[in-house]
C-alpha cells in the first residue's frame, strides 16, 4: 500500500546512519588497541554458514503406529530429509490381494533399497486376530516380507491418508508430495516406472539397474465372466446393504445365536451364487460363522457354489489347537491337480488341510475356469469361517 511503500525508504535512511556510526567507533576503537598490528594481525575472519537444505514436509504423515518390524520406527519426513523417496503400502496378511502385491514389493525392495527406496507396509488389520503383534511377526516370516512393517491397530494413518483400500500404494517424491498412488492389484511396470523416477529426481542414479519385471503381471484368465465376490462369515459384514452373504434367512433373525440349520435339497433346488450355505448347528459371530459343536462324522459343512480357477479360505484355530478341515469338490476329494497349495490327501484318500495358524488358506486351484459347488467340513468345534476369497489368474492363486 502507499502507506508502507513511503515508510520503506526512512526506514532505510535511519539504519544507514546508524551503521555508519558503528563503523566510525570500531576504527575509533581499533587504532587505540592494535595500531601496531597489520591486515593479517591477529583478527580473525568468519568462515561462512553452508546454506541448510531447505526441510521437506510430506503431503501426510504416519500416525499412531504400534509395534514395528524389520526397522526402528522412522517418519516420512525423516526418510526425506535424508534423501530417500518412501513407498506406503497399506496391506493385512490375510487379504489375498495383498499378499498377490507382494512378490513386486520384493522385487523393488530388492532392487531399489541402496539407492534410496523405502518401503513401508502399513499393517492396518482386517480381523480381530490380525491385531496381535505375534501374529503379524509370522506372517511376515511366513510370507517373506523383508522391508519395515508398523502396525496400524487403531487405523490412524490409514485415516490421515483417507484410505479406504486393501491394498494401497503411495509413493512420495523427493519433495514430499504424493507423485503416484495405486488401489488394488496390478499396474506393476506402472508403479515401477514411478520409483525409478522419484529416484533420479532425489539425486540417484538408477541407470545400472534394469527396469522390468522379475516376475510377470498376472494374466486373467479369458474364459472368466462373473468370478465369485469375497463372502464373508460374521454378522457384522452380513448385516449390511453390500453383505448379505448368508443364504439361510434365519442367520439374520439376531446376532450371536445358536441354530440348528438344514441346508437346501440341490436335487430340488440351485444354489444361488454369491451366497453360502451351512448345514448342522452354528453361531453367527461378529467376524465368523463357527461350527457350534464337536462331530464325529462330518455331518455339519459349510457349502457354496462359485465361479472362478482358485479359492482361499480365511480360518483362525485358538492358539495350540490344530484342527482339520475337509474339502470336497462336486461332491467328491479334490484331485491333485485342482488342490490348492494347503492341501494334503490323507490314508482314506480324502482332501484335507491342517488348520494350526490364523490365516488364509489356498484350497482350490483349478486347472481350468468354471462353476463348481464347494464344501468344507470339520469335526471340531473351533472350526470358523472368516472369509473365502476366489482368483481367475492363469498362473494361479
Amino acid at each position: 500500500m502507499p502507506t508502507a511503500l513511503h515508510s520503506r525508504p526512512r526506514r532505510c535512511g535511519i539504519l544507514v546512519a546508524l551503521a555508519a556510526l558503528l563503523l566510525l567507533a570500531a576504527a575509533a576503537g581499533g587504532a587505540g588497541d592494535g595500531a601496531g598490528e597489520g591486515a593479517a594481525g591477529g583478527g580473525s575472519v568468519a568462515t561462512p554458514e553452508p546454506t541448510p537444505r531447505p526441510t521437506v514436509v510430506p503431503d501426510h504423515e504416519l500416525r499412531g503406529l504400534g509395534a514395528w518390524f524389520n526397522s526402528e520406527p522412522f517418519t516420512i519426513a525423516e526418510q526425506l530429509n535424508r534423501g530417500n523417496v518412501v513407498l506406503i503400502d497399506f496391506w493385512t496378511y490375510t487379504c489375498i490381494n495383498c499378499v498377490r502385491t507382494l512378490p513386486y514389493l520384493r522385487d523393488w525392495h530388492e532392487k531399489y533399497a541402496d539407492w534410496g527406496l523405502v518401503i513401508l507396509g502399513v499393517h492396518s488389520p482386517e480381523f480381530d486376530f490380525e491385531y496381535d503383534a505375534e501374529n503379524v511377526a509370522e506372517a511376515i516370516e511366513r510370507l517373506g516380507v523383508a522391508w519395515p512393517v508398523a502396525q496400524d491397530n487403531n487405523f490412524a494413518t490409514w485415516r490421515e491418508f483417507e484410505n479406504r483400500y486393501w491394498p494401497a500404494k503411495y509413493l512420495f517424491g523427493p519433495g514430499g508430495d504424493i507423485i503416484y498412488s495405486h488401489f488394488g492389484e496390478g499396474r506393476y511396470e506402472e508403479t515401477e516406472r514411478y520409483i525409478r523416477t522419484a529416484l533420479i529426481a532425489s539425486g540417484r542414479d538408477v541407470g545400472g539397474i534394469s527396469p522390468g519385471l522379475t516376475l510377470a503381471e498376472p494374466e486373467r484368465d479369458p474364459e472368466a465372466s462373473d468370478q465369485t465376490r469375497e463372502l464373508y462369515g460374521g454378522y457384522a459384514r452380513n448385516y449390511t446393504r453390500t453383505g448379505l452373504y448368508a443364504a439361510q434367512i434365519e442367520y439374520y433373525d439376531g446376532p450371536d445365536e445358536e441354530r440348528l440349520y438344514t441346508d437346501i435339497d440341490t436335487s430340488e433346488a440351485r444354489r444361488m451364487h454369491h451366497r453360502w450355505y451351512v448345514h448342522g448347528l452354528w453361531r453367527n459371530e461378529r467376524e465368523a460363522i463357527v461350527h457350534a459343536r464337536e462331530t464325529e462324522h462330518l455331518e455339519d459343512y459349510f457349502a457354496i457354489v462359485f465361479r472362478a480357477r482358485s479359492v482361499n479360505v480365511v480360518l483362525s484355530p485358538p492358539r495350540d489347537e490344530p484342527f482339520e478341515v475337509v474339502i470336497e469338490i462336486d461332491g467328491r476329494p479334490l484331485l491333485p491337480e485342482e488342490a490348492g497349495a494347503d492341501v494334503v490327501f490323507d490314508a482314506e484318500g480324502r482332501s484335507v488341510i491342517l488348520v494350526d495358524e490364523p490365516r488364509h488358506y489356498a484350497i482350490v486351484e483349478l486347472p481350468e475356469w468354471g462353476q463348481h459347488e464347494l464344501k468344507l467340513a470339520s469335526n471340531s468345534d473351533n472350526f470358523a469361517i472368516f472369509a473365502l476369497t476366489f482368483g481367475s489368474y492363469l498362473e494361479g492363486a
